[in-house]
């Protein structure tokens, strides 16, 4: 077990987001998200793979058959593999023209519920879309929609807005997909950093990688926090469990902002492994 973070790939990734492990390839997926950048890291060989997606990616998810949904720019969804676009399931969100995806996530039916940035223009938008192509807009006004995640029992569904600073819980309806009555599990303030990205664990913690916060915090199901792992850069984005039993842990960083005071590993991907397992992400049917 490595029980403080270690830098498993140096890079200088502006925005390094969206770890995704891929429990058929045994390989981890990342983005660097406005240089349009996805990478693959495979931990047999070491090696890492980068795939240019020609567009900012903000989000992926893993399809039922193995190949990835890319969030993009313009409120793009394509679906991917190997570096190669197999077909396009949205060429765009019209209200979204200017913009991106940031955070998605799907849930156990193949829904994506994925987030939008806001712009001087207008708040940013959480948008639920089904396998049947309808898109709905579940929540709007957001900040910065970020990371997302479900509850065991399939009740409850978790949601982060980076720039409210809010990490909150929803009802969620497994059949329909609606979320509901919102209520905010904390509000971290200070040096304390913002909620960016998070996933839930096997039992039940949630865990908050903090932006602009140097640290992952694992939180019990009422916000209370259990544990703290600190790292030497400011910009802590996402993480995602993976490895062949789910304990080792992936976080990606960002040197977005002023790298200096980030960090000089500020964009690199990190792993641990505290011997806590994680949960398999639900697959998209898109």
């Amino acid at each position: 077990m490595t029980a403080a973070p270690e830098v498993l790939v140096r890079q200088s990734c502006d925005t390094g987001e969206g770890p995704l492990w891929h429990p058929d390839a045994l390989c981890l997926y990342w983005l660097d998200i406005p240089n349009g950048l996805i990478f693959r890291y495979d931990p047999v060989s070491q090696v890492v793979t980068t795939y240019k997606a020609g567009a900012p990616v903000g989000g992926m998810t893993l399809q039922q058959d193995g190949a990835l949904a890319l969030f993009m720019a313009e409120g793009a969804v394509r679906i991917w593999r190997d570096g190669v676009f197999i077909r396009t399931v949205r060429e765009e969100i019209p209200a979204e023209r200017g913009n991106r995806f940031n955070d998605v996530i799907a849930d156990p039916e193949g829904r994506v519920f994925c987030g939008v940035m806001s712009t001087p223009e207008r708040a940013g938008r959480l948008y639920r879309l089904d396998p049947d192509g309808t898109l709905t807009v579940v929540v709007d006004g957001t900040g910065t929609a970020n990371g997302m995640g479900f509850a065991p029992g399939l009740k409850q569904m978790y949601f982060c807005d980076s720039r409210q600073r809010t990490l909150s819980v929803f009802d969620y309806d497994r059949a329909s997909g609606a979320i509901s009555n919102r209520r905010i599990l904390l509000s971290p303030q200070g040096d304390e950093g913002k909620p960016d990205g998070m996933t839930v664990d096997a039992e039940g913690c949630v865990w908050s990688a903090r932006w602009d916060g140097a640290r992952l915090v694992r939180l019990d199901a009422n916000g209370a926090e259990l544990l703290r792992v600190d790292f030497p850069v400011r910009n802590v984005s996402c993480l995602a469990f993976g490895g062949a039993d789910l304990t080792d842990i992936f976080v990606t960083t960002a040197r977005a902002g002023d790298p200096e005071a980030n960090g000089e590993l500020s964009g690199s991907l990190f792993h641990l492994n505290l011997g806590i397992k994680g949960r398999p992400e639900f697959r998209s049917a898109l």
